[in-house]
């Protein structure tokens, strides 16, 4: 027996589109929200102040995809010039349990990521939005910002904001040359940046105690605010103001009942993205309701991607084989 390791620039070589992965992971949404996962709450430890490796299992249905995400996310690492976020992803044989394959995982939380904000957008944003706004310019940035472009067809200006200047030039140089039918504008504040904005993505780090920028009443009647983040930019006045959605409503649940995040989010929980997905629960109601995804990352995303990415890597003969 043997499996495929598949490291990030194996995954990376593949050349998977953003369209793509946004088709998987809406799949995935959809199955959830029909009752064909099985997916427990991440479980995870702190080794330092606001760092996690957290474990992620799924099994998802139809797609016959199963495993479990090994992953962490230390602010710490990019003042000593590494990545955020690092970890492992293994598939097993639904059938036998056997592993099939261990790959790098740093791009497919990216751009699963990414591809949640724009299936959050396409059911929970105005289909008119044209201008969004994007708080922390590092990698989720770049990819929610691939997905919305996707998801949003009359989106043509961007607005940015990130604590290091340099980060939002960085961002806006990178983008530009992707996407130049944009116009990208970097914003002093974070309420020069949400000003005009209707769909409004923050994606800083997240932390243990925050002081949220974003309060109640910057979100204009109509937008939407997808928190990559936890509750780390937003104030709870500013969730409260909204219909509150998700991308899992029992994670969110079982997250908060650990008493460090979430504590003060609404109590009344619209839908999530399965349900969404699925067509059991109604998105955007009116053009001027104010709405709120939190959308914390979870194991369905991953298992759907990394099988596409499985797929892919065997068609190509991508990776290298190794014992077990």
């Amino acid at each position: 027996m043997n499996l495929l390791y598949l490291s990030r620039h194996d995954v990376e070589s593949l050349g998977l589109t953003m369209r793509e992965v946004l088709d998987v992971v809406e799949q995935g949404f959809r199955l959830k929200g029909l009752g064909m996962t099985e997916m427990p709450a991440k479980i995870g430890v702190h080794p330092v102040n606001d760092a996690f490796i957290h474990a992620m299992p799924a099994y998802v249905k139809q797609i016959e995809s199963a495993g479990l995400k090994w992953v962490s996310g230390f602010p710490s690492n990019i003042g000593k010039g590494l990545p955020y976020i690092t970890g492992l992803l293994i598939l097993n044989d639904p059938q036998t349990g056997i592993p099939l394959a261990v790959m790098d995982c740093a791009w497919i939380t990216a751009m699963r990521t990414g591809a949640s904000v724009g299936i959050s957008a396409k059911y929970l944003a105005r289909p008119e939005s044209r201008v969004a706004a994007i708080h922390g310019c590092g990698v989720q940035a770049r990819t929610s910002l691939m997905a919305l472009v996707e998801t949003v067809p009359t989106l043509a200006e961007v607005r940015c904001h990130d604590l290091f200047p340099a980060a939002t030039g960085r961002f806006i140089q990178e983008m530009a040359q992707t996407f130049p039918r944009l116009t990208f504008h970097a914003c002093n504040s974070v309420a020069d940046m949400i000003q005009g904005s209707q769909i409004v993505v923050t994606a800083i780090p997240i932390v243990t105690k925050p002081q949220p920028l974003l309060d109640a009443d910057m979100l204009e009647p109509g937008g939407l605010a997808v928190s990559l983040d936890y509750d780390s930019a937003w104030t709870s006045a500013a969730m409260r103001q909204c219909t509150f959605c998700s991308d899992d409503i029992p994670q969110l649940l079982e997250t908060r009942a650990h008493g460090v995040y979430f504590a003060e989010i609404p109590n009344l929980i619209h839908a999530d993205l399965g349900q969404l997905a699925a067509g059991l629960k109604p998105g955007r109601q009116n053009p001027t309701e104010r709405i709120f995804s939190m959308n914390m990352g979870i194991a369905v995303e991953d298992m759907v991607t990394a099988k596409l990415v499985l797929q892919r890597a065997t068609q190509r003969g991508v990776g290298t084989r190794l014992p077990l």
